[in-house]
């Protein structure tokens, strides 16, 4: 484990995403409500926030950090689901692993609420998008050809 003893507390922020890819007939499942184990979009930010609390018993070597918000978004888009963690400490290193931990887990939720139906799903670009705070300063994935993120 990095010793961070000597570093100063800071504002620390990273938001990741995440796609959760499925055929037309999951969409239109998850759309009306009609999933065999209930709400997946629901379901997957309960586990992407509880997830992101536990990033440094899961990923080893990770600091535990004394979070002070995360928030996961899952929004049913016409290819399946897109979802985006945001997570806020101030702690003395970042917390990027914490917002991708959160969106792989909530797309791994995803996935499980909705196998019934799907097991073709594609869990695909799980990225970080943004991180500030910290020496080594501010990042923001750069918009690809199609102008998103």
């Amino acid at each position: 484990m990095v010793d961070t003893s000597e570093k100063p507390d800071t504002a620390r922020r990273a938001i990741a995403s995440a796609r959760v890819l499925m055929s037309a007939e999951t969409i239109s499942a998850i759309r009306n409500h009609s999933t065999p184990k209930g709400n997946p979009l629901e379901t997957a930010r309960l586990a992407g926030i509880m997830a992101a609390k536990r990033t440094h018993e899961l990923i080893p070597l990770c600091h535990p950090l004394p979070l002070t918000h995360i928030d996961v978004r899952a929004e049913l888009q016409e290819t399946g689901v897109y979802l985006e963690s945001e997570v806020t400490t101030r702690a003395q290193t970042g917390v990027e692993m914490e917002a991708l931990t959160a969106v792989s887990v909530a797309a791994l939720t995803v996935y499980d609420m909705c196998k019934a139906l799907d097991k073709g799903m594609t869990i695909s670009e799980v990225r970080l998008e943004l991180k500030t705070g910290g020496k080594s300063g501010d990042y923001r994935r750069e918009p690809n050809a199609e102008g998103t993120s």
